[in-house]
C-alpha cells in the first residue's frame, strides 16, 4: 500500500469518527434542549443555530482553506469542537446546564465545522487526483452514510435511557481522535500562500462567487437546492415534537423515537447505490428535474402520516429522494470545478444551498409551530418553499436543455 493510500485511509477514518460524533449530537441537542423546556421554539433555535454559521462564515472559510494549511485547519477546528462540546456534559453533572447554553454550543460547534468543512472540500481532490475523486468520494459517502444508518438509531436508543448531555462526550472523543488521524497524515492537501490582507481575500471570495454564479448548472442546482434545505430544517426543527404531540412517541424512554431517527439515513444509503445507475442512464439534469418534485411528495406524504410505522416509510422515501438531490449537486460541482477554487466554489455553495436554507427552514418551522400550536404547521412551512423550488427548476431552461452527466 502506498502513503497515499494510507493517508486516505487516515483521512477516511478520521471523517467516519467526525461523522459519528456530529450524528451523535444531531440527535442528542434537540432532545437535550426538549427535555429542558418541553418548547418547540428552543428546539427549533438548536437546529437553526447549528445551520447559521454557514452562513455567517462560509465565505470567509472557503477564502481561508484555499490559502491556508488545510491538515492544520482541520486539527485545530476538531480540538475546538472536542473543547466546546465537554461544557455540556460538565455543565450537566454540576446543575448548571440551561438552554441557551445548549444553543451556543450548537452554534459554536458548527462554526468550527464550517473551516473545517471548507479545508476538507479542497483536501479530497487534491489528496487523490481528480481522476480518482469519483471513487474516493463514492468510497467515503458509503462510509458516511453507513453511519448516519446506524449511529441515529443507537443514539435515540441511547437517549431512552441515559442523559443526552452525557451524549455529548462521544462526540468530544470523537473530534479528538479524528485531530490525531489528520494530524499523522504526510501527504500534501494543500499549497499554502500567505495571507497579506483583507483586499485578498476579498478578491479571492469574488472570483469563487463569480465562478458559480456563471456556471448556469451549478447556479441552478444551487439555488434550487437552497429551498430543499429550507424542507429539511424544517423537519429537523420540529422531528421531536411531532413525535411526541402528533404520534405519541415520546422524547424519553421509547425505543421508537430511534427508529424515526434511522429513516433518513436509511433513505441515504438507498440513494447512495441508485445514484450511479440513475444519473448514467439518465444524465443529471433529468435526475434533478425528477428528484426534486418527488422529494416535495415524499414530504407531503410525512406531513400526513398519523401513525409512527407509517411515517417511518413515508421518511425513508424521503431520505432517499432528498439524499439523490444532494448527491447530485455536490459530485457535478466538484467535478467541473478548478483544484485551485474547490474550497471556495464548494463552501459558497454549500453556504448559499444549506447555510442559508436550514436556518430559515428551522426558523420558519418554530415560528409557524408555535403560532399555530402544532409541529405540522412549521413542517407544512417548509415544504411550501420547496415547492417553490420545485416550480422554479421546471420552469427555468437550464436543466431542461443540459444534457450533463456524471462522472461516476
Amino acid at each position: 500500500m502506498t502513503g497515499t493510500e494510507h493517508d486516505f485511509r487516515r483521512y477516511l477514518n478520521a471523517r467516519v469518527l467526525s461523522v459519528t460524533g456530529a450524528v451523535v449530537s444531531a440527535v442528542a441537542l434537540p432532545v437535550l434542549v426538549y427535555q429542558l423546556t418541553g418548547s418547540v421554539g428552543w428546539t427549533s433555535a438548536v437546529t437553526a443555530a447549528e445551520a447559521l454559521p454557514y452562513l455567517v462564515f462560509g465565505l470567509l472559510a472557503g477564502a481561508l482553506a484555499d490559502r491556508l494549511d488545510r491538515r492544520l485547519m482541520m486539527v485545530a477546528m476538531d480540538v475546538t469542537v472536542a473543547v466546546v462540546l465537554f461544557s455540556v456534559p460538565v455543565a450537566w453533572l454540576l446543575g448548571g446546564l440551561t438552554a441557551p447554553h445548549v444553543v451556543v454550543v450548537a452554534f459554536a460547534t458548527q462554526t468550527a465545522f464550517v473551516f473545517f468543512d471548507a479545508a476538507n472540500f479542497g483536501a479530497l481532490p487534491t489528496l487523490v487526483g481528480k481522476e480518482k475523486l469519483p471513487a474516493a468520494y463514492s468510497t467515503l459517502y458509503g462510509r458516511t452514510t453507513v453511519v448516519e444508518l446506524v449511529v441515529p438509531g443507537l443514539t435515540g436508543l441511547l437517549v431512552a435511557v441515559v442523559a443526552p448531555a452525557a451524549l455529548l462526550a462521544v462526540n468530544a472523543l470523537t473530534a479528538v481522535g479524528s485531530a490525531l488521524l489528520l494530524r499523522a497524515i504526510t501527504s500534501v492537501l494543500s499549497t499554502p500562500r500567505p495571507v497579506r490582507g483583507a483586499g485578498e481575500l476579498t478578491e479571492d471570495v469574488k472570483e469563487g462567487l463569480r465562478f458559480l454564479w456563471r456556471e448556469p448548472v451549478i447556479r441552478v442546482l444551487t439555488l434550487v437546492g437552497a429551498t430543499h434545505s429550507v424542507a429539511s430544517g424544517a423537519w429537523m426543527a420540529v422531528l421531536v415534537p411531532f413525535a411526541d404531540k402528533v404520534l405519541g412517541v415520546a422524547p424519553k424512554g421509547d425505543p421508537r423515537l430511534a427508529v424515526l431517527f434511522s429513516c433518513w439515513g436509511v433513505g441515504a444509503v438507498v440513494a447512495s447505490r441508485l445514484f450511479p445507475k440513475v444519473t448514467r442512464r439518465w444524465g443529471n439534469a433529468k435526475v434533478s428535474l425528477a428528484t426534486l418534485p418527488l422529494s416535495l411528495l415524499c414530504g407531503c406524504l410525512v406531513l400526513v402520516s398519523g401513525h409512527w410505522t407509517v411515517l417511518c416509510v413515508t421518511a425513508t422515501l424521503w431520505g432517499v429522494t432528498g439524499a439523490l438531490v444532494v448527491i447530485n449537486g455536490i459530485t457535478y460541482r466538484q467535478q467541473v470545478c478548478p483544484e485551485e477554487l474547490q474550497s471556495r466554489v464548494n463552501t459558497t455553495a454549500r453556504m448559499v444551498a444549506w447555510g442559508l436554507g436550514q436556518p430559515l427552514g428551522a426558523g420558519l418551522a418554530g415560528v409557524l409551530s408555535v403560532a399555530a400550536g402544532d409541529p405540522r404547521a412549521g413542517l407544512a412551512g417548509g415544504l411550501a418553499v420547496l415547492f417553490a423550488g420545485v416550480t422554479t427548476a421546471w420552469v427555468s431552461p437550464v436543466l431542461r436543455r443540459q444534457k450533463y452527466r456524471s462522472q461516476t
